[in-house]
């Protein structure tokens, strides 16, 4: 093996490794999202979780943030404004990669 190779391969698995915590970080993110909703919905416990699933689903509708962006909107009408849940949204972004993080 050349160190051309290796350097190849080391940047590939770093890649690889970075797609994962993304996509790990996300579902996180979108998790405690929901639960955050649920709480400002009034929901708790099983009916909690069942919300914060809903949110986590949404975002396989396209990709990107806007979907799920569009049902948090759309669900606390009334509750939380489009900056507050933008706001939100970076604020468990980074908790969420925090977590992924620790856990490894």
């Amino acid at each position: 093996m050349t160190t051309f190779d290796d350097r190849e391969r080391a940047q590939e698995a770093k890649f690889a490794h970075d797609a994962e915590l993304n996509f790990k970080a996300e579902a996180r993110r979108n998790r405690l999202l929901g639960e955050w909703a649920a709480g400002l919905l009034g929901k708790s416990g099983d009916d909690a979780r069942a919300y914060a699933l809903t949110v986590v689903s949404s975002d396989f509708d396209e990709p990107g943030d806007e979907d799920v962006f569009r049902k948090l909107v759309a669900d606390l009408t009334g509750k939380a404004d489009e900056a507050a849940i933008r706001a939100k949204m970076i604020e468990l972004r980074a908790t969420a990669r925090d977590q992924i993080v620790n856990e490894m």
